[in-house]
C-alpha cells in the first residue's frame, strides 16, 4: 500500500538553487531559494582581472600567463558542492525520501559527484535542463514523470 510521498525537487544552476515540493493536486511550490554570493559579481571582483606576467631571460619582453581557471567557473563548482551539502543535510527523516535534480548538464554532474552514496541512492530522476527561472506554475510539465501518486516498492 502506498504511503505519503516525501519528494524533493532541487532545481539549480551555477548561481541559484530552488527547493521545490509537490503541493495539492499536481502543483509544485518553491519552499526555499538560495543565491550564490558570486551570482552578480564580475570576474574582476572574484579574483584578478588580469593574468600575471613573466619575463624571458635575456629579453625585456613580458608574456602574460593564462589563468588556470576562470573565476566564475570556479565559483559555480564551489556552489554545486554547497548545493550537494544542503541536499545531503536534508535527506531522510522529515527532509525527503525521493529526490529529483534539475540543472544544466555540467552543474548536474558536479552536484551528483558531490553527493554521498546514501543521498545519491534517493535520486529517482535527473533532468539536464536549466529551470531556475521557470515559475512554479510551469514546472509540473517538466516533472510530470516524477510528480504524482507514491511509487510502489520494487518487486511488488
Amino acid at each position: 500500500m502506498p504511503t505519503r510521498r516525501n519528494l524533493m525537487i532541487v532545481i539549480a544552476d551555477g548561481e541559484h538553487v530552488r527547493f521545490v515540493r509537490p503541493g495539492s493536486g499536481r502543483t509544485l511550490r518553491t519552499e526555499r531559494t538560495i543565491d550564490s554570493i558570486a551570482a552578480h559579481r564580475r570576474s574582476s571582483d572574484l579574483g584578478s582581472d588580469r593574468p600575471g606576467a613573466s619575463y624571458h631571460s635575456g629579453s625585456t619582453a613580458h608574456h602574460a600567463f593564462l589563468p588556470r581557471h576562470e573565476p566564475h567557473a570556479l565559483e559555480k563548482e564551489q556552489f554545486a558542492d554547497a548545493v550537494a551539502g544542503l541536499i545531503k543535510s536534508g535527506s531522510g527523516a522529515d527532509g525527503f525520501d525521493e529526490l529529483v535534480l534539475a540543472a544544466p548538464p555540467r552543474i548536474l554532474a558536479a552536484i551528483r559527484k558531490a553527493l554521498d552514496a546514501e543521498t545519491d541512492a534517493r535520486v529517482i530522476g535527473a533532468l539536464a535542463k536549466d529551470l531556475v527561472k521557470t515559475p512554479d506554475h510551469e514546472l509540473c510539465t517538466h516533472f510530470a514523470e516524477w510528480v504524482g501518486p507514491p511509487r510502489h516498492a520494487r518487486g511488488g
